[in-house]
């Protein structure tokens, strides 16, 4: 079988964590498989059509590292890729379905619609629509086309639906699901009055001119699928294998959504997550590849991803999780390559100052945007302290006083000696007044870098340099003797 995946979303809103796992899927099974990923965009719904969520669309793919075969911006055999340049299409694959008697024209008014909907309110039976139009004859169908001509107003298109026997859908992952026909929405549009399609009839003409082998989707899609291969029989072409893919849900086991936290991957990006810490853990989100192996890089994900291996269960998104793996995919990046992801931010940095500072601080990153407050104290000397921060456990503030005074003279050419030999240096001395290397240590950090957490102190004291560090600790001396 060839190997045909899309992904086919929505541009209605920034692109979420949801969808961008389902485009991960979607791309790794067709990169395992050496088949071909493509990108539609289903924009039918006009009026929430946005040009900007479009343009976050590809900008969050690419970030991520998802790359398409086919799409709107590069063109393909099965184009256009865009339904609302394929309205012509629809129209002539719902005439198709009229003609066959597996469709019918309703000239129903919004007013009778929403008597409809009322009356059934009021006497608490299901709503749904009551196939008025279903039962016209000849004549009463030639009045009311004529009528709606006159009033300038097109028809709609349903789905004529059988309410009898049941619909089986086979998927790839949770097998043969069975639904009662009569338990199906009654005769759902499937052409709007404006000629735009419904998405229950686009996605389905358009998985079958373009050839989609698999559907990969979220599970909120498999009550509708009943209806989509009844439309696919209707017009006697084969369905695609589905597989609709577990449920992403939050911890108190509710659809995640804001209120559990960052959804967008734009908000992801801009707190400081790297693609491949994001990438890794989305692909874990109901797939696995052993009991023990987590963290992947995107090339390997694209040799030993497999359908067998998702899961039917929801998945839980931990937000502590991800930041775990997005420290862990911090550490992985080379000097240079988080050089690159970090220049945009740390503007007032130079090459040679990133190329001395990162390896300090990369070890501690959980986020990108960390590395900003983490080399606060670069550029920016400290201008006041909290005196009890420079006091050692066991000690007192005069101690503190006295290790300051002694490292002054050890401060003395420190950018030309290399940390292990400045440590020795220190360590030296602090058996000599008695103290740990650790208590020497902590008056100092105060003192250059405002607090008593910093990256390691001995390549601060080596990339800031003699007169910089001797300034500092000066001042800070200063400070507590006043």
């Amino acid at each position: 079988m060839n190997v045909r995946v899309r992904y086919a979303p929505s541009p209605t809103g920034f692109q979420h964590v949801g969808g961008l796992r389902t485009a991960l899927f979607s791309y790794l099974f067709a990169k395992a498989r050496g088949g071909k990923f493509y990108l539609r965009l289903e924009d039918t719904d006009q009026s929430r059509y946005n040009a900007e969520a479009e343009a976050d669309l590809y900008e969050s793919l690419r970030w991520a590292g998802i790359t398409w075969d086919e799409g709107p911006d590069v063109g393909g055999p099965y184009g256009p890729y865009v339904q609302s340049k394929r309205l012509e299409l629809y129209k002539q694959y719902a005439r198709q379905l009229v003609e066959a008697g597996h469709a019918y024209e309703c000239y129903c008014t919004p007013a009778r619609l929403d008597a409809l909907r009322q009356e059934q309110e009021k006497n608490k039976q299901p709503l749904g629509y009551d196939r008025h139009c279903a039962r016209l004859g000849d004549s009463e169908r030639s009045v009311l086309k004529a009528r709606a001509a006159y009033d300038d107003r097109e028809p709609v298109v349903r789905f004529h639906q059988t309410s009898e026997g049941d619909t089986t859908v086979e998927d790839e992952l949770l097998g043969s699901i069975s639904k009662a026909n009569s338990d199906l929405p009654v005769d759902p549009v499937l052409l709007k009055s404006d000629g735009f399609p419904t998405y229950h009839l686009a996605h389905v003409v358009d998985d079958h001119l373009m050839e989609t082998s698999h559907v990969l989707r979220a599970q909120e899609w498999l009550p509708s699928a009943p209806l989509h291969v009844q439309l696919f029989q209707a017009f006697g072409w084969q369905v695609p294998r589905y597989v609709h893919l577990p449920l992403i849900l939050g911890q108190d086991g509710q659809k995640l959504s804001k209120r559990h936290g960052s959804t967008s991957v734009r908000q992801f990006r801009e707190d400081g997550y790297t693609a491949e810490g994001l990438v890794n853990y989305l692909a874990l989100l109901g797939w696995s590849y052993d009991d023990s192996r987590e963290f992947f890089s995107l090339k390997e994900l694209e040799q030993v991803f497999s359908l067998n291996k998702l899961s039917k269960s929801p998945a839980v998104f931990d937000y502590k999780k991800v930041e775990h793996f997005n420290g862990h995919a911090i550490r992985q990046l080379t000097i240079q390559e988080l050089k690159a992801l970090l220049k945009p931010e740390l503007t007032n940095f130079s090459d040679a100052e990133l190329d001395g500072y990162l390896p300090l601080v990369q070890e501690r990153l959980k986020f990108l945007k960390d590395a900003r407050e983490a080399l606060g104290f670069v550029h920016r000397a400290p201008s006041t302290w909290v005196r009890e921060d420079f006091v050692p456990k066991k000690l007192d503030e005069a101690a503190a006083i006295a290790i300051l005074e002694a490292a002054l003279p050890l401060l003395v050419g420190v950018e030309t000696r290399d940390d292990e030999t400045n440590e020795a240096h220190f360590r030296a001395r602090g058996e000599e007044l008695g103290y740990k290397l650790g208590d020497m240590m902590q008056p100092l950090r105060v003192a250059i870098c405002g607090g008593k957490v910093s990256p390691p102190m001995f390549g601060i004291l080596r990339l800031l340099g003699t007169a910089e560090v001797t300034k500092r600790v000066r001042a800070a001396l200063a400070f507590l003797k006043s």
